[in-house]
């Protein structure tokens, strides 16, 4: 007798063979020319549905209520947590609300300058272009700005002025940026129909996004067929009638190959799979399960042919560890990645679990965008998006030796490192819809652009919870020595939480001003030798820092970030700020900063905390 486990398979197989049989029947539907979206009215392709994810570009949340329900959404290609409310669309124009910028210009918030509005990449099936938009430039006060008088400026935001012109202006041919802009930031914002002496009444949180159709995809939709995109990233176009004709076809060679081999065929194939099926490592099985469980992801997943093709075979390589070989390739749209190609090491599958649900769903300037993933067996690699100057340790080490620091990068740089990474941190800790804890930030997991804006990555060690939990439990220290916050090693010390990540935080911006000694295990634990009493005791008594490379120790940067990276680094979490106390007080003068209570010299048993930097 046939268990039902053996015939579990055949009958998960009968039954798709039946589904592709009923494909064929003529009275299936395809993509329609439009679709009806409650109060929007009739919406076309590149929109679609959520009932029809794969008829359009972008998907409007909320089209199956009544007419009355006017909170209709979309989520934008590369702003997987950021919500807008679709106001409007007309003739290929789409009117999106940013609520979260309606109230920061109600309330002349200042965080209304801090992001640029993106679009998504063009695709071979549409471009996408803002209509109503200015330049805004954010300038640190210590830049000295010289502008013509037509320029407007606000100045009542901390740290920073605002600069811009009306779009009639920036409009105007030959109209060009005085040079004087260049260390600014440059942010592209919608504007209102006011006059421009207020940027907070200038400025608008509706944004009127054109949607312009390839011409082949245009031809293809006139003719009454349907874009899509190959697995090559290329347009074709299919008709009702091409469509109709290639499942038929389908199902006829189906039922014709049922009645020539029959089911003793299936019954074979079946048990191959099956044997197949048992070879696969516990791993893959896990991380497959995981994959099925998270749903679809907002990210492609690749074959390992795809991944070697990507890298040209793996020629050119970038670096690499204990993780695995990170090489340098180019996606088919001729985008450069970074290709991080992981080790069998991990026997579990845990950090590549990690690494993909973490990072997979963020949206920021300050963290590193996944591009793709594969897993193909035991293959498994992750694409990134390519950052030029690599990694922030080789410009504060020299020749990779961590006892010669060389300061390669200006004091204002290094500066605007710190706070990059502090609102990247903030982001994972408070921007997400769940909080990420990353567990290993080093300044050789900070990666930095062509402009040096710097993006955290490497979340194989991370662990995801609820914004509410207060407290995490984790099996083991995770993490690199020299790095990892005390109650990571001992509950002794506290419960571990996000302030776990700031306590790295500190220690590697120490480390980024010059001032982390790297001492060897075997040295003795006196005041001396634990340098952040070395430090505290020189910033208690005004005395000279030893940093290398910078004449003035007053430097207002230098010792904000000192004084932030002591504070991060008190031995007991509650003691610490919070990463967003931490970027108020990088914004902050430097003179209203209070140096930190000396820390607190833990048991012997931690001093490895601060010692080696050899990962757990």
């Amino acid at each position: 007798m046939v268990s039902l486990v053996f015939l579990k398979p055949v009958i998960l197989l009968l039954w798709q063979l039946l589904q592709l049989l009923l494909l064929v029947s003529p009275q299936m539907e395809d993509c329609p020319p439009s679709f009806d979206c409650g109060y929007l009215g009739s919406i076309q392709f590149p929109f679609t549905t959520t009932q029809r994810p794969s008829c359009g570009l972008w998907d409007i949340h909320g089209c199956e209520q009544d007419p009355s329900y006017t909170n209709t959404t979309l989520q934008l290609y590369d702003s997987a947590f950021k919500w807008y409310t679709v106001l409007g669309v007309h003739s290929g124009t789409i009117m999106i609300k940013d609520k979260e910028q309606e109230l920061y210009l109600q309330t002349k918030n200042c965080k209304a300058f801090d992001n640029t509005f993106t679009l998504p990449d063009a695709s071979p099936l549409a471009s996408f272009y803002v209509k109503y938009n200015i330049t805004i430039f954010r300038c640190n006060r210590s830049h000295r700005i010289t502008l013509p008088k037509y320029f407007y400026r606000y100045s009542n935001c901390s740290e920073h002025d605002i600069y811009y012109v009306p779009l009639n202006t920036e409009t105007t041919p030959g109209f060009k940026w005085p040079s004087s802009l260049a260390p600014c930031s440059r942010i592209q914002l919608a504007i209102s129909d006011n006059l421009p002496d207020d940027p907070f009444q200038y400025l608008s949180a509706v944004n009127s996004v054109e949607v312009q159709l390839s011409a082949d995809c245009d031809k293809c939709l006139r003719e009454k067929g349907q874009c899509l995109l190959d697995s090559k990233g290329k347009l074709y176009c299919t008709k009702d009638d091409e469509i109709l004709l290639e499942k038929i076809v389908l199902g006829l060679g189906l039922v014709s190959a049922v009645l020539a081999v029959g089911v003793p065929l299936m019954v074979s194939a079946c048990c191959f799979a099956r044997k197949i099926l048992r070879r696969k490592n516990p791993a893959h099985r896990i991380i497959e399960g995981f994959l099925k469980e998270r749903g679809p992801l907002p990210t492609v997943r690749y074959n390992y042919s795809e991944v070697k093709k990507m890298t040209n075979s793996f020629k050119k390589k970038l670096g690499g560890g204990g993780f695995g070989s990170v090489y340098k390739g180019k996606l088919y749209d001729g985008r450069v990645v970074a290709v991080k190609i992981l080790s069998k090491s991990d026997a579990n599958g845990e950090d590549f679990i990690n690494e993909v649900a973490s990072i997979s769903r963020t949206s920021h300037v300050n963290i590193v965008r996944l591009l793709g993933f594969c897993l193909d067996r035991s293959k498994r690699a992750l694409i990134y998006e390519f950052m030029s100057n690599g990694s922030l340790d080789k410009f504060i080490y020299e020749d990779n030796n961590p006892l010669q620091v060389s300061h390669q990068l200006d004091c204002k740089i290094l500066y605007d490192i710190a706070i990059g990474i502090a609102r990247g941190l903030e982001y994972l800790h408070r921007g997400c819809n769940t909080r990420i804890l990353h567990f290993d930030i080093k300044p050789h997991n900070i990666l930095l652009d062509e402009n040096f804006c710097p993006k955290i990555s490497d979340f194989g060690l991370a662990k995801l919870c609820s914004r509410r939990q207060s407290a995490v439990s984790i099996f083991g220290a995770r993490g690199t020595v020299g790095y990892i916050a005390p109650e990571v090693f001992s509950r002794h010390f506290g419960v571990v939480s996000h302030k776990s990540d700031v306590y790295s935080y500190g220690m590697m911006v120490l480390e980024m001003v010059g001032m982390k000694n790297n001492i060897k295990a075997e040295v003795n634990r006196s005041s001396d030798a634990y340098f952040p009493h070395w430090i505290y005791n020189r910033l208690e008594s005004d005395q000279q820092l030893g940093l290398q490379d910078i004449r003035n120790e007053s430097d207002e940067m230098v010792r904000k970030m000192t004084i932030v990276g002591l504070w991060c680094i008190q031995t007991y979490p509650p003691t610490r700020p919070g990463i967003s106390k931490v970027v108020e007080m990088l914004e902050s003068k430097a003179e209203l900063l209070q140096i930190p209570p000396k820390p607190c010299l833990p048991s012997s048993s931690t001093s490895l905390i601060h010692l080696s930097s050899e990962t757990l």
